[in-house]
């Protein structure tokens, strides 16, 4: 064991995500496993589901809409749970109808 522990500032990071901030300049939405999927039909346009994202990956659109940015998405489904309406739904990457 006799190694020295070093400090969190002393380890060279292995990613580009160093500074508070700065990971909206990367798409990490690749991480994604499944993928929000909204029905308009449900939707009251709320915002609830923006509210709750931890990445802030849903915004809106000029109908008043939400959608999630899949470029920063990563797949949580907090929006899914917390949309009351049941407007959002997680669905597997790759089977989405919409891409």
């Amino acid at each position: 064991m006799g190694e020295e522990l070093l400090g969190w500032k002393d380890i060279k990071p292995g990613c580009v995500i160093t500074e508070p901030g700065n990971a909206s300049e990367y798409r990490t939405g690749d991480w994604r496993s499944d993928r929000p999927i909204w029905d308009k039909s449900k939707c009251v346009k709320c915002g609830i589901c923006y509210i709750f994202c931890p990445e802030a990956a849903i915004e809106e659109d000029e109908e008043g809409y939400f959608y999630a940015n899949l470029y920063y998405c990563k797949g949580c489904g907090i929006c899914a749970t917390e949309c009351w309406t049941g407007a959002i739904t997680m669905v597997e990457e790759g089977k989405a109808e919409d891409g």
